[in-house]
């Protein structure tokens, strides 16, 4: 896996960085109104060699891929650059591949504009282009040919227009043209252009936004109200957290679909679309959050946002509707729908777990084949409920309980990705792993910070497999605050104390110990009279209460009253939980849910093939084909905005919020796409039969515990404003 540039892409992506900074200021975007051309700009541009980017060497250009385009274009994006420097880059292509000539040639040198008509000529005679105010000429389909048509300067006239770009309405049925091709290989040529321009425009749109949410957060640390600076709202920052994550998930997807079509994947081609769409919807989002951060100045002419905000309309609409996209996603997930793919050339990124992790997802599932009776599959629950205390020691025994951890400790030292393929396999047999994940995060934490003892008499088990853990963070009182906790820990001779409760204390019922935060300090701040313990829960003092969800599982209320713990139990210094404590929650926050909802939507798919809507499958339908493909785009982005996180964690990246990202974005769209997919199969989706309805049935419930646990969506919320986007902590 490779989230990285090469070092040809990084210069290339600092060389048209500069130039743009200082060429495509907002004083020179806002100097080329209002006909939204720069010709000063667009010949530096082809200086630089920007419109031969795409163009083979052996036509004069420079031969590189799409991705190092869509590298060029987000810097496009971010300054926002001005004239149809997507349409140009894709025109230089089509005229190299058909026939090189005198017009290829001034493209290069930017002496002329050439643009694209997205929509036969012999249907739509007169189309809306972008540039078509400033180009030369423009490419078309006219019938089954691929023509050059000749734009005459006195139909060349600037139109106001809402972003003042040079979009123009032309009649291109009477221009002067000549003929470029008029065979298969043309059209397919067109074709492939077209879905060029959607990766590009995709690209643009993410550096937009991205450089929109800087903007907003840059002004929410410099602007005060009663007394703080407003990025210390929750109003403000959250908002711009999503978005931080929405435009990062479209850069990657964007990504991921030129790496699948270099890969010759079956979805490559519904991936173009889905890109094309999220990234569209979330530039018009992003730029209209930071414009509402700015307040009444955003709204002035004074103040740059606004131009982002126009621009992310004026762009992508030259298309048409955006909504067309899911529908195009649909039809080609769906309906068969075929479509040319560029060549995309060499792809440097990479989002291919990798030959061990094939290997250890393969592996688990001969286990579960080898292991799961009817009898264990039909007591398969995704919680909790579904563990099994022989299946857990046979894991052990197979060196499948803790892959991850060292040989020493019965683990066989394997990477996070091969772990990621691992969780994959899991979701995908269906069989839960609750007791396992708070197992190995309680397992490393006594691997970290126990005394010897502690290891001897507890590591060990955990390693055989006898015994299992669950966590004691929350409080009856205190919810996501767990720095608050009041269960306190009293020195009691050569050991401690344990009084208080613990809320949500999962799998308590079946587990040998708990992790445990208490106050051992209640005279200094809450951060700092804080400390941890690994508390058996067998010892007398220890009562459990069954609470149980409408999500068909059971948690626990746990109640400690005069518990004795030997200090050899405890973790880390006294009153320095909070170290210990943090360490714990790391690993919970580099989580998601991607693989739950590709799950769901696996199980949507079969249900739409059985349900039988107006006398043919429902999936047949185009508006159900839309909201699966919505949560498609929904999997996909989890999963790329997933893999980011354990990248950057294997790559030992700045910890700017990747996780809290993963986290937030999979389980806020698994919450809002089982609730879309319970609506789609209804009436079905109200039966708990076993299938695809029972299972789209149960996740529903299931997500509305996601947005919550492991640290509510709020509470990741805050993380990324704070990590990634420098905002100021909005909570004491």
């Amino acid at each position: 896996m490779n989230f990285e540039l090469s070092e040809d892409q990084q210069l290339l992506r600092e060389t048209f960085a500069r130039y743009l900074n200082e060429h495509s200021s907002m004083s020179r975007v806002r100097a080329a109104q209002p006909s939204g051309f720069d010709p000063a700009l667009w010949s530096g541009l082809a200086e630089l060699g920007a419109f031969s980017l795409r163009v083979p060497e052996d036509a004069g250009g420079v031969g590189l891929g799409l991705l190092d385009a869509a590298v060029f274009m987000e810097e496009v994006g971010r300054t926002l650059a001005s004239g149809p420097i997507a349409e140009t880059l894709v025109a230089a292509r089509l005229l190299a591949t058909l026939a090189p000539n005198a017009m290829l040639d001034r493209v290069l040198s930017g002496e002329a504009v050439v643009s694209i008509a997205f929509h036969n000529i012999a249907d739509e005679p007169v189309q809306w282009v972008a540039g078509g105010a400033v180009a030369d000429a423009v490419i078309a389909r006219d019938g089954d040919r691929v023509v050059l048509i000749q734009i005459p300067a006195s139909v060349r006239k600037t139109e106001a227009n809402l972003a003042s770009t040079p979009i123009a309405e032309l009649r291109l049925a009477d221009g002067e043209r000549s003929v470029l091709s008029k065979d298969e290989s043309g059209r397919k040529a067109f074709a492939q252009a077209i879905e060029e321009w959607k990766l590009l425009i995709s690209a643009a749109l993410a550096g937009l936004s991205r450089e929109a949410i800087r903007l907003a957060s840059a002004y929410a640390c410099e602007r005060s109200a009663f007394g703080q600076p407003i990025g210390t709202y929750q109003a403000i920052s959250h908002p711009l957290a999503d978005l931080s994550t929405d435009a990062d998930g479209g850069k990657f997807l964007t990504w991921k679909a030129i790496r699948d079509i270099a890969d010759s994947k079956a979805g490559a081609g519904a991936e173009i679309s889905l890109a094309a769409w999220w990234n569209i919807d979330t530039a018009g989002r992003a730029v209209a959050q930071a414009l509402h951060t700015f307040g009444g100045y955003g709204l002035t002419t004074e103040y740059d946002i606004h131009l982002y905000n126009l621009r992310a309309k004026a762009w992508p609409l030259i298309l048409g509707d955006p909504a067309r996209l899911l529908e195009e996603a649909g039809r080609r997930l769906y309906s068969g729908e075929q479509v040319a793919l560029p060549d995309v050339g060499a792809v440097t990124i990479d989002f291919d777990l990798g030959a061990e992790a094939r290997e250890l997802a393969k592996e688990v599932h001969a286990f579960f084949e080898k292991t799961l009776t009817p009898e264990l599959r039909a007591k398969a629950h995704y919680s909790f409920d579904g563990h099994d205390a022989g299946v857990h020691r046979k894991l052990a025994e197979a060196g499948l309980l803790f892959p991850s951890w060292p040989k020493e400790w019965g683990g066989r030292q394997a990477p996070p990705y091969a772990m990621n393929a691992l969780h994959q396999a899991w979701e995908e047999v269906g069989w839960s792993s609750h007791a396992i994940s708070t197992t190995g995060l309680v397992g490393t934490m006594i691997r970290l910070f126990g005394s010897d003892e502690l290891k001897s008499e507890v590591l060990t088990k955990i390693v055989s497999g006898e015994v299992v853990c669950s966590l004691g963070y929350s409080e009856p009182s205190c919810g996501s605050d767990v720095f608050a906790a009041q269960t306190r820990a009293t020195r009691d001779g050569e050991g401690w104390r344990i009084d208080g409760s613990k809320m949500f204390t999962s799998g308590a019922n079946i587990a040998d110990y708990v992790l445990m935060l208490t106050r051992t300090n209640p005279d200094v701040p809450k951060h700092k009279g804080l400390t941890m313990f690994i508390v058996p829960l067998k010892s007398p003092g220890v009562s459990i209460q069954p609470v149980f969800t409408f999500q068909d599982e059971r948690t626990n209320i746990t109640y400690y009253d005069g518990v004795r713990v030997k200090d050899s139990y405890r973790l880390g210094p006294v009153d320095g939980g909070t170290k210990v404590m943090a360490g714990a929650l790391e690993m919970e926050h580099g989580g998601g849910f991607s693989k739950s909802m590709r799950h769901m939507v696996h199980a949507a798919e079969e249900l739409c093939r059985e349900i039988q809507y107006r006398g043919r499958p429902l999936i047949e339908d185009s508006a159900a084909q839309v909201r699966l493909a919505r949560s498609t785009a929904h999997v996909l982005l989890s999963e790329v905005i997933a893999y980011r996180a354990v990248w950057a964690a294997t790559q030992r990246q700045p910890n700017v919020g990747y996780g809290p990202m993963a986290k937030l974005f999979s389980s806020e769209k698994f919450l809002k796409d089982s609730a879309d997919l319970l609506n789609l199969t209804a009436p079905y989706s109200l039966s708990k039969r076993t299938g695809p309805a029972g299972f789209l049935n149960q996740c529903y419930r299931h997500a509305q515990g996601t947005t919550i646990y492991g640290g509510t969506s709020e509470v990741h919320r805050s993380m990324i404003a704070e990590r990634g986007l420098g905002l100021p902590r909005s909570r004491a």
